[in-house]
């Protein structure tokens, strides 16, 4: 996600966002199941929101593309 791509069209759009869920199950998801296999209920806790928050992190970059360049008025 720290490459800027040209998103051109929804089909662009779908294999940014299959890539983009790949990198983040990968990351994130691998934690929360280490975490509810071995670690504590804060563990969980910890891992989850750490998903939640790469969740809308990918989510806000993609809002902030759409956004860029359009006026506020």
């Amino acid at each position: 996600m720290e490459d800027a791509i040209q998103i051109d069209n929804r089909g662009d759009f779908g294999l940014w966002a299959i890539e983009v869920a790949k990198q983040i199950v990968a990351d994130q998801g691998v934690e929360l199941a280490r975490a509810a296999r071995d670690g504590s209920e804060d563990d969980v806790r910890v891992a989850g929101n750490a998903l939640g928050q790469a969740i809308s992190n990918a989510m806000m970059e993609v809002f902030d593309g759409l956004t860029e360049g359009v006026s506020g008025e």
